[in-house]
């Protein structure tokens, strides 16, 4: 799959087949993900794969609106110290994972961790140290589901120059 049809065609995937994610396939995600741009190369990320079918369901149980962390086979917990830039860094690295799981033929889907209430549940749950801040859980999986949302148009979203034009 080529860079623009990945990044058109990507979807966030909320449903998933039982299937199992290959570990070489996984590890090649998350080397996507390590790979995105870093403000002063700090590279503030860690990634922790959860397969264990127990944590994802304590995972669920923690995490409001989002039931499907018991279902997909793999969530990975993206956690960040050691930068005052660890939010877009780990938001690029996100954005890859996110993407290279899209080209390797599996859904995916970006759950928010980023200042609510349950981050230092997760981070003690899963054995983070006190610096480690939880910035995401992404779902990963092969996808039982389509999903097509709109979107809107981009002549609704694209100004020339400033707003208004």
């Amino acid at each position: 799959m080529d860079a623009i049809t990945c990044l058109k065609t990507r979807r966030s995937i909320r449903a998933y087949a039982e299937t199992p994610v290959a570990q070489d396939i996984l590890e090649d995600i998350v080397d996507c993900a390590r790979l995105a741009p870093t403000a002063m190369n700090r590279q503030p990320w860690t990634f922790i794969a959860i397969r264990e079918q127990a944590t994802r369901q304590r995972l669920a149980a923690i995490v409001e609106h989002a039931p499907f962390l018991a279902q997909a086979p793999v969530c990975v917990a993206v956690f960040c110290a050691g930068s005052e830039f660890w939010v877009e860094d780990g938001s690029a690295a996100i954005e890859n994972l996110l993407l290279a799981a899209h080209a390797h033929g599996l859904g995916a889907c970006w759950v928010a961790g980023y200042q609510l209430p349950y981050t230092e549940t997760i981070r003690e749950l899963l054995g983070g140290p006190p610096d480690a801040r939880l910035l995401a859980l992404v779902t990963v999986g092969y996808a039982a589901e389509s999903p097509a949302p709109d979107k809107r148009a981009l002549a609704d979203v694209l100004r020339w120059e400033r707003f208004g034009k």
